[in-house]
Parts: C-alpha cells; sequence; structure tokens
C-alpha cells in the first residue's frame, strides 16, 4: 500500500472536457450570487434557529456516562496500540497501518464523518480522554485550568499544528516514515494533554488542531444541539452562522485550504521535475515547503484582501472583516477535502484496515482480514468520480458564496451590501477555476 497516492485522477476522470467544466462551475457560482442578490435580501440565517427536535433517545445515549466512559477507554487503547505499532511494527510504510490510521482514518475520516455527525473528533479524542481521567484522579473540573487562555491566541496554536501536519504531509523528506508519523502523533499528544492540564478544555477548543478542524466542518453538519443542549437538525448554514471566529481563524482556513491545493498542484510534471533538479532531500523539503507556504500566504492574503475590500466603513472595521467572514470559507475547504481525497478515503482505509490483520509483521491473519483484497469502488468508475468530484467542489462554493452574502448582509452598511461581496464574488470564482483545474489538470 502506498500511503500518500491520494488517487485524485486527472481530466480522463470527467464525462465532458474539463473547459466546459470550468465554465459551468463559474457561470453556476456567478448565477447563485445573482440569484442571492435579488432574492436574499435581508439576514436569514439564524444559529440559534429551533430546528427540528431529534428523538431525546439519540441524547440520552451520546451523553450517557457509560458511552463516553467505553468511547475513552477504546480510544485511549487503539492510540496505545497505534504508538506500539509505529515503534515495534514494520519500519516499512507498505506494511504498517500507523500511516494509514493518521493520513486516512484520523485526518480524513473523522473529517467527512465531521460534516455527517457534527465534531466527532471532541468526542473521540485521546488527549480529551486523558485529561479527563487526570482531572478524576484530582479531584479538578475539565474545564478549569492552572492559567486563563490568551485571548489574543485564538487559534494561531491549531493554525500552527494544522501546518505542522500538512508539511509532515506534503513537504517532510519521508511523509510515509513510521517513525516521523509516529513521532508527530507522540508529539501531538504531549501537547495537547499538557496545554489541556494548564489551560482547561478552552485548549482544546481553539489549540488543537485535529479537534478545531473537526469542529469547524461539524458546523456544516446538519445535526446540532440546540438549547438546553438536544440534539437538533437545521439548515447546515445555520449552523455555520454560529461558528465561534477570532485571531488565528483566517489563518486555520488558509492553512485547510491552501495546503488541499498544493495537494494537488504538487502532481503536476514540472513541479515534480523541479524537486528532482533541487537536488538531495534537503532541496527537495525546502522547495516543497516554500511552495506550500505560497499556496497558504497566496490563500490568506487573497482572502483578506477582498473580504476589507468595501466602503461605508471605517479602516479598523475593514480590518475585522476577513475575520468574520472567515468560516465562510468551511464549506469551499469541506468541497476540496470531499473532491480531493474521496477515493482516498474509502480505498485506502480498506488497506489500512486490512494491515491491521497483521499489525507487527509476525504473521497473523486476525478475523481473517489479511485476504482480503481492496475493492476500487470509485477508481474503476472515473466518471463517476469525476463527477461526484466537480459536485463536491461546485457546491461548496455555491454554500460559501451564500454564507458571505448573508453575513455580508449584517455586517455591511446598506448601501454597500451587493457592491461590497463584488470582490469576495470575484475571489470564489478564481477559487473555483484554480481548483477544478489543480484537481482534473494535474
Amino acid at each position: 500500500m502506498t500511503t500518500l497516492a491520494h488517487g485524485i485522477g486527472g481530466a480522463s476522470d470527467l464525462p465532458i472536457p474539463l473547459t466546459y467544466a470550468l465554465i459551468g462551475a463559474a457561470w453556476a457560482l456567478a448565477f447563485s450570487f445573482a440569484v442571492l442578490a435579488f432574492a436574499w435580501r435581508e439576514p436569514r440565517l439564524d444559529p440559534a434557529a429551533r430546528g427540528k427536535p431529534v428523538s431525546e433517545t439519540v441524547r440520552a445515549v451520546v451523553d450517557s456516562p457509560v458511552v463516553r466512559a467505553v468511547v475513552a477507554v477504546v480510544s485511549v487503547a487503539a492510540t496505545l496500540l497505534v504508538l506500539a505499532v509505529g515503534v515495534f511494527g514494520s519500519a516499512d510504510p507498505a506494511a504498517n497501518p500507523v500511516p494509514g490510521v493518521v493520513y486516512v482514518l484520523v485526518w480524513v475520516g473523522v473529517m467527512v464523518a465531521s460534516l455527517v455527525a457534527g465534531p466527532v473528533w471532541k468526542l473521540l479524542s485521546p488527549a480529551r480522554a486523558v485529561h479527563r481521567m487526570l482531572c478524576a484522579l484530582t479531584g479538578r473540573a475539565p474545564e478549569s485550568g492552572r492559567l486563563r487562555y490568551p485571548r489574543a491566541w485564538g487559534r494561531w496554536p491549531a493554525a500552527f499544528g494544522l501546518f505542522t501536519f500538512v508539511w509532515l504531509e506534503l513537504a517532510s523528506p519521508d511523509p510515509g516514515s513510521v517513525t516521523t508519523v509516529t513521532v508527530w502523533v507522540a508529539g501531538y499528544l504531549i501537547v495537547t494533554v499538557v496545554g489541556l492540564c494548564v489551560f482547561g478544555t478552552e485548549w482544546a477548543e481553539h489549540a488543537d488542531p485535529l479537534e478545531v478542524y473537526s469542529s469547524l466542518l461539524g458546523r456544516l453538519s446538519p445535526l446540532a444541539r440546540g438549547s438546553g443542549g438536544a440534539f437538533v437538525v437545521r439548515s447546515p448554514l445555520a449552523n455555520l452562522a454560529g461558528t465561534p471566529v477570532g485571531p488565528g481563524s483566517v489563518a486555520v482556513a488558509a492553512t485547510l485550504l491552501g495546503s488541499t491545493a498544493f495537494d494537488s498542484f504538487s502532481l503536476f510534471e514540472w513541479w515534480r521535475g523541479l524537486l528532482a533538479e533541487a537536488g538531495g532531500a534537503l532541496g527537495r523539503t525546502l522547495v516543497s515547503t516554500a511552495g506550500l507556504l505560497v499556496f497558504i500566504t497566496a490563500v490568506g492574503v487573497s482572502f483578506r484582501v477582498a473580504a476589507a475590500a468595501t466602503g461605508g466603513l471605517a479602516r479598523a472595521e475593514r480590518r475585522l472583516l476577513p475575520t468574520r467572514l472567515a468560516y465562510t470559507l468551511t464549506p469551499i475547504i469541506a468541497g476540496y477535502v470531499v473532491a480531493h481525497y474521496l477515493s482516498f478515503l474509502v480505498e485506502k482505509s480498506q488497506a489500512t484496515v486490512i494491515l491491521f490483520a497483521d499489525p507487527f509483521a509476525a504473521g497473523w491473519n486476525l478475523f481473517g482480514l489479511a485476504d482480503r483484497e481492496v475493492a476500487y469502488l470509485l477508481s474503476a468508475h472515473p466518471a463517476v468520480l469525476g463527477t461526484l468530484k466537480v459536485v463536491a467542489v461546485v457546491t461548496g462554493h455555491v454554500l460559501g458564496v451564500a454564507a458571505a452574502h448573508d453575513r455580508c448582509l449584517r455586517v455591511l452598511p446598506p448601501a454597500h451590501r451587493l457592491t461590497g461581496q463584488l470582490a469576495l464574488m470575484l475571489l470564489m470564482v478564481g477559487y473555483t477555476f484554480t481548483g477544478l483545474y489543480l484537481l482534473f489538470d494535474a
């Protein structure tokens, strides 16, 4: 198994020429904006909307102390197993499931699950489980820490943590190295548990890169908590409108979107040729790191400029607009996650599970899984895969435009509500063109 072979495909996946797909996507985005401009004149997205109540049985099960204790034990045990396999298992990434667990099941699987069921990492997090156990032993409330989390930090620690992960995957000398991945997991656990002990659960909500990512995508889930903590089903865009923002919010979004774009870009032949000419491992690492930073910076700077390009506001208010609008990139991020990693998740997750039949390469065959073959459910149907990717990207952009439009109706002066969005609209058209081109022309 080659864990990092994301299998995103190329232009041959599309049932129509790439040019037509690009033009159609741009028209769909422009048309949706025109409809919103004339039919959506007042803010409609209310994160406090009542929604449709879900059976109390669901809440009783999810919030049950017994269920949460079982999940915590399983989470910690699974994490210890992954660390043990990383240390004592095969050094060959094709024979060791650890890279697959981290890159496929956690980085992609947990995040896609969050789109469906909400911020699942908050429940599955082994760091939170360890912290709760320590709090139970010391008699401290998990919410309370020894120090107050600095507001000025915002989500900057999460942005940095996310960057370390995408750098490991996309720019490090040996991203598939079992040892390197295991070290990252161990480092993540140590930093997160220490942060939780010092700052309480506010650290996880603001600084844990995996929880921040999961919670961000979880805002697009139709499932949410209503008044009193009861589960309700309501519009994903209404849930998204309640996304907390602050320092580092743009950096988080730019890191996620820019790194996914760079991942597609890195498959271009001329880029691979440039890396080959860079010399040894150090040269390739420096070039890849520079490329990754360029993509992340380009997304962050272009969004800040477009979001702040409006009249009728004082300079201080315009400077706050990018942060206020940062969450509107979430649907676009989700669209690219699905488009870029869909076949990777469906097929490489099977390979990862199969490797767990013999995690220490000792000749085991647990549950008979070692004899199973990967079913290439999507790669075998390129036209279907290509269509799903285009639909995911365009849907994400349309939802992003809708979310941005509604927020602009709330924060922009009446005379600039429409014109103030034009730069952001043009930027999203540019993101659509660039994203589809990177996905299908690599």
